[in-house]
């Protein structure tokens, strides 16, 4: 998997600040096997993760962020899109959930409400966006959960990077 992400981005540092939890790849594995619903926060993450391994294994991909209901939410709420489109997901999705987040803080921290707040548990959280505001709150909120997640510490990651572990994980079980 980082070898994959080091090849993504030629950016060598992934090999010490991608951080996986103790039993990360194990459940993802499981929950994969099981058809799980995979949620990205942008569409360019969903473009990349390969369409024929999720069929496969019988998952399902979405990106809510473009819906013209969500924008409305977001709106009405006074929240970012990324945020409300991690309440549509979490309020119609079956489980099991893996997020994977290469862009948006705000759709981290908004999980990071649901598993405080709400007592819910997505399967997996895929926590790499890029930037500087909110970026490394957001993945240390990630990191300190008892949710088995991947996370890329520091201000580096992206969309590609977030595809590129999804990737990773779908290639371990799916035929190619």
């Amino acid at each position: 998997m980082i070898k994959r992400v080091i090849h993504t981005t030629a950016d060598f540092d992934y090999a010490d600040n991608l951080v996986f939890s103790e039993d990360a790849t194990t459940v993802a594995r499981e929950v994969l096997k099981q058809g799980a619903r995979i949620v990205t926060d942008t569409q360019m993450a969903k473009s990349g993760i390969n369409k024929k391994a999720i069929a496969q294994l019988g998952c399902e991909l979405h990106c809510f962020i473009g819906l013209d209901e969500v924008a409305k939410i977001a709106k009405d709420k006074g929240c970012t899109r990324a945020s409300a489109a991690v309440d549509r997901a979490i309020e119609t999705l079956e489980k099991p959930v893996i997020f994977v987040v290469g862009n948006a803080p705000t759709a981290l921290i908004r999980v990071h409400e649901w598993i405080t707040d709400h007592e819910y548990s997505p399967a997996l959280i895929i926590a790499v966006p890029v930037g500087f505001v909110n970026v490394v709150e957001s993945k240390e909120l990630v990191l300190s959960s008892r949710i088995p997640h991947i996370v890329a510490k520091g201000q580096k990651g992206g969309s590609n990077v977030a595809a590129a572990i999804c990737n990773a994980l779908l290639y371990e079980i799916a035929e190619r």
